[in-house]
C-alpha cells in the first residue's frame, strides 16, 4: 500500500483546500483514501452502505472507522440493514453520482461480487464520469 498511498498523495495534494473526497471507509483503499483526503487538507464525506456496516469490517478496522467517521463533515446512511453486495454496489453509485471525477484505487481486475471495484469504475464510465485510477507500477494486493 506504500506505493498507492504516494500515489494517491500525489494526485490528491494537487487539489488543495477545495478537495472533497467521499468514501464508505472499507478497511484498505478506502480508508487510505480518507486518511490521505485529511492528511491534504481536504474535507471527508462518507456514505455508510448499510446500518450494519461496522459490525461487516474487520474488528480491527474498527478503531480507524471510527475516527474517519467522527471526522467526516457530512455523513450519508443508506436504508439497508445488512452489509450486502447490493448495499456496497448502492454507495459505490451513489459515490459516483455525488462526485466531479472518481478517484479508484483498482489492479484492473474485475469486481469480486456486485459493488466491487470494477463495477463501479464501469459505472462511473457508463455516465461519463471522469475516472481517475491509482494502481502505480509495482503495487500489489
Amino acid at each position: 500500500m506504500r506505493l498507492v498511498a504516494g500515489e494517491l498523495r500525489d494526485y490528491l495534494s494537487r487539489f488543495g483546500s477545495g478537495l472533497v473526497g467521499l468514501s464508505c471507509l472499507a478497511d484498505g483503499a478506502d480508508t487510505l483514501f480518507a486518511e490521505i483526503v485529511l492528511e491534504v487538507g481536504g474535507a471527508l464525506e462518507v456514505v455508510v452502505p448499510a446500518e450494519r456496516y461496522r459490525d461487516s469490517l474487520p474488528a480491527d478496522h474498527h478503531a480507524a472507522y471510527d475516527a474517519l467517521l467522527a471526522r467526516a463533515q457530512a455523513v450519508q446512511r443508506l436504508p439497508f440493514v445488512e452489509s450486502t453486495p447490493e448495499a456496497h454496489l448502492a454507495a459505490g453509485k451513489l459515490l459516483v453520482d455525488s462526485c466531479d471525477t472518481l478517484v479508484a484505487v483498482w489492479d484492473g481486475a474485475p469486481a469480486r461480487g456486485p459493488g466491487g471495484t470494477a463495477d463501479i469504475v464501469a459505472y462511473a464510465r457508463e455516465h461519463d464520469r471522469p475516472v481517475h485510477v491509482i494502481w502505480p507500477p509495482g503495487a500489489s494486493r
